[in-house]
């Protein structure tokens, strides 16, 4: 969460950042996204093949025509349990990054608009989970909520609260300071307006990106949960379990894990750099 808070610091008006479809660069990402998206929808437009379909003839066949990610251990189609898989990887990543920034404006919007002695505390509270990896507190949350994607999804999005409060806040902090809060103060708006109206929609727009990024974040903290065994229950297909499958044929047959960590590697790059590309076109557009 560090690097994403790190580029807020470059949100600022930038009149000569070029329109986002100015630069062909950052619209190859969009290529896998919407493959991402297609697979997501209607996965049957990639493979006919069931993600669970065994096949005993066909056991640890290397990648070819018939299956182009080669099969596992049991002989199922790894490339039908990768597309298969997007659907519910995705799904826990969305979700987690929904939970995140609720929590996250919840959160932030108390740390900045409470009462002092709440305020705080809520600091406070923020400070001590932001001093913790995302994973370890993912993980506690796992080890008390069990395993399954339900659980997965809250044990991720509750791990990243903390570093959205901490945004949420300083924009509000900044946002409270500024000329368009002070003259609806000044013209004697009630403080809730001011709230809904004014400070809720310019604390939270840098959220459109920072949620972009961790989407990908999320996705990639949500497979490592199910590689070391801890959030998606096998046989179901998800991408951090499909790489936990091939673990212990690395020597024999790498296909099975190396593909699936190719996918989701060039996932969570393509969506990444998305989210920097939407960055720009923010920037471009308040400069405008």
């Amino acid at each position: 969460m560090t690097d994403m808070l790190a580029i807020i610091g470059r949100l600022r008006p930038d009149p000569g950042a070029p329109a986002l479809w100015h630069r062909p660069g950052l619209l190859v990402p969009l290529v896998p996204v919407l493959l991402l998206a297609v697979a997501t929808a209607a996965p049957g437009l990639f493979t006919g093949l069931a993600p669970d379909a065994i096949d005993t003839d066909a056991i640890l066949a290397h990648p070819g025509p018939a299956h182009w990610f080669g099969t596992d251990q049991l002989g199922r189609d790894v490339f039908a349990r990768v597309v298969h898989g997007t659907s519910l990887s995705l799904t826990i990543g969305l979700g987690a990054t929904l939970v995140a920034c609720a929590g996250g404006v919840l959160l932030g919007l108390a740390a900045a608009l409470a009462p002092p002695v709440v305020r705080a505390i809520l600091v406070r509270l923020i400070d001590v989970f932001l001093a913790f990896p995302e994973i370890l507190l993912a993980l506690l949350v796992i080890v008390a909520l069990g395993r399954g994607p339900a659980n997965t999804l809250l044990a991720v999005g509750l791990s990243s609260i903390a570093g959205y409060a901490r945004l949420v806040r300083s924009q509000v902090l900044r946002v409270v300071r500024s000329g368009y809060v002070e003259h609806a103060v000044a013209l004697g708006e009630p403080r809730r307006t001011i709230i809904l109206r004014h400070v809720i929609p310019n604390a939270t727009r840098p959220l459109v990106v920072v949620a972009t990024i961790g989407l990908g974040h999320a996705v990639l903290t949500a497979s490592a949960l199910s590689f070391i065994g801890l959030g998606v229950v096998p046989p179901v297909a998800e991408w951090g379990a499909l790489l936990a499958d091939g673990r212990n044929y690395l020597d024999t047959a790498p296909w099975i894990s190396v593909l699936p960590a190719t996918v989701v590697a060039v996932s969570v790059i393509a969506i990444t750099i998305l989210g920097r590309g939407l960055q720009d076109l923010l920037a471009g557009s308040d400069g405008a």
